[in-house]
């Protein structure tokens, strides 16, 4: 045993006080280690340098919607209908992503208000599976557009993914025409449909319902596109101008209605739905 043991298991030192892993985060763009408190305060947006992170499902809700609204059922649908195996089963990922996410899918609806006006708003969970979209994604953005058609209000959905779900392979394509259709239902009725575009948005989401909405709102710098920049720049074999695919530059290319930051994003959700749903007169 050496003398710096010695001495040390000799003096009254106390028991090492155990710190909470979660007490602190690093931010993904300038690596500054956050307080979480002060984070999750600040809506999980980085406060030196407006990073905006990734957030689940539930504290999307919360941030939008008033209080007391009401999840909507989680779709029932058939489960890995195609026996899928990788290097996994495919039960196998579902229970694994389930095990960290308080949802049975990536996609989340629930009924309620924006500043007392009523909205159905669904939430795409990048944190399950990436986002991927198969039959439950399809038929939980499907159940809430159905909500939004029975309640005569309008539709919100907060978009992010990285597409289809491989497992799931033709049946999960089969998804984007099926939104689609909801997306033209709620037209001809005349209920707003409106898409907020968040980090990243990309293959058949945006193909689909993604770039569907009435108006289309973004997170800054959100990631939006169909295929991967390095896809794109190996078949046209040219440079992409900076900040390609990025939600400013969508915005200036009239892709995107408009940039808002989070902070923002609830104010300016209950003034287009003033303007879209005008109260009737008495």
């Amino acid at each position: 045993m050496s003398w710096l043991t010695r001495v040390r298991n000799a003096l009254p030192f106390g028991k090492k006080r155990e710190t909470p892993d979660n007490l602190w985060v690093k931010c993904p763009r300038c690596h500054d280690m956050l307080f979480s408190k002060e984070y999750e305060a600040n809506l999980y947006v980085c406060p030196r340098c407006e990073y905006h992170g990734r957030i689940g499902a539930d504290a999307r809700l919360s941030q939008i919607l008033d209080e007391g609204y009401e999840l909507l059922p989680d779709p029932v649908v058939r489960e890995d209908p195609l026996k899928f195996r990788d290097s996994k089963r495919y039960p196998d990922r579902l229970k694994q992503a389930r095990a960290s996410n308080p949802h049975c899918d990536a996609f989340t609806a629930a009924y309620g208000a924006i500043e007392g006006k009523p909205a159905v708003v669904g939430v795409q969970d990048f944190n399950f599976m990436t986002g991927s979209m198969g039959l439950a994604v399809g038929q939980g953005f499907v159940d809430g557009a159905a909500r939004a058609l029975k309640e005569k209000c309008a539709y919100i959905v907060c978009t992010s993914g990285g597409g289809a779900r491989m497992q799931e392979g033709i049946l999960s394509l089969m998804q984007m025409p099926k939104a689609t259709v909801m997306t033209r239902r709620l037209k001809d009725a005349g209920l707003p449909y409106i898409v907020v575009l968040t980090d990243p948005t990309t293959g058949g989401i945006t193909a689909s319902y993604a770039m569907l909405g009435d108006i289309h709102l973004a997170e800054p710098e959100a990631l939006i596109g169909f295929a991967g920049q390095r896809v794109i720049q190996n078949t046209i074999r040219e440079e992409l101008p900076e900040g390609f695919q990025r939600a400013e530059y969508l915005h200036k290319h009239g892709m995107v209605d408009m940039v808002v930051h989070r902070r923002d994003l609830r104010v300016t959700l209950a003034q287009l739905l003033d303007y879209l749903t005008p109260a009737k007169a008495a």
